[in-house]
């Protein structure tokens, strides 16, 4: 074990929406074609479904499966169609806000960049401390955590950065050893949505 760095387990992770495809790469900059800009991207000229800014829209928990399994560019930009549409100096987009940069912390991790890897974690646990406790239960509900707890993780696997596995370009690898979600609206694992 090397002293500082924790090693992410590889586990099954449970989905909230099991019915959609992951992208078929996970981005880094530079490593892959950027996904909206590049007509290789995966995705490119796709049009974006019109989203709501709630905890409870497919669009949230879609941008915590992307992040529960290692596409932190896809759940950063999820994330931000639903930040764009909430009330601005609202609770629930400095919620989004905070999870973006934790995206973003993500992206740094998988890139080796501890640097900003801990600017993004602090600035988005500084966000989530900024959330009073209460009347804001339909937070902890939607991260299976409270904001304070997710604050308190976010900081701690930046200063203990995971060790990595060597994976194949593209691939998605959580560098996070923490699920995000409501876990009464997780698919039984093995459940693909598809029907035989």
């Amino acid at each position: 074990m090397v002293t500082g760095m924790m090693t992410i387990e590889v586990m099954r992770r449970p989905r909230l929406l099991p019915q959609r495809s992951f992208p078929r790469y996970a981005y880094l900059p530079g490593r892959m074609p950027h996904p909206v800009r590049d007509p290789a991207g995966h995705s490119y000229q796709v049009e974006h479904a019109l989203v709501l800014p709630t905890l409870d829209s497919d669009e949230f928990a879609w941008g915590a499966d992307l992040f529960n399994h290692g596409y932190y560019w896809e759940a950063h930009e999820a994330w931000e169609g639903i930040w764009q549409v909430a009330e601005r100096g609202s609770a629930l987009r400095t919620l989004l806000k905070g999870l973006i940069l934790l995206s973003a912390a993500g992206v740094k991790i998988r890139e080796g960049k501890r640097a900003p890897a801990m600017r993004h974690a602090g600035r988005a646990a500084g966000l989530f401390r900024q959330l009073p406790k209460t009347p804001h239960d339909a937070f902890s509900h939607a991260l299976g955590m409270s904001p304070a707890m997710l604050a308190d993780i976010a900081e701690a696997s930046v200063n203990a950065p995971p060790v990595l596995r060597a994976t194949m370009p593209g691939q998605p690898e959580p560098v996070y050893d923490f699920i995000l979600g409501n876990s009464r609206r997780f698919a039984p694992l093995g459940f693909t949505g598809m029907s035989v």
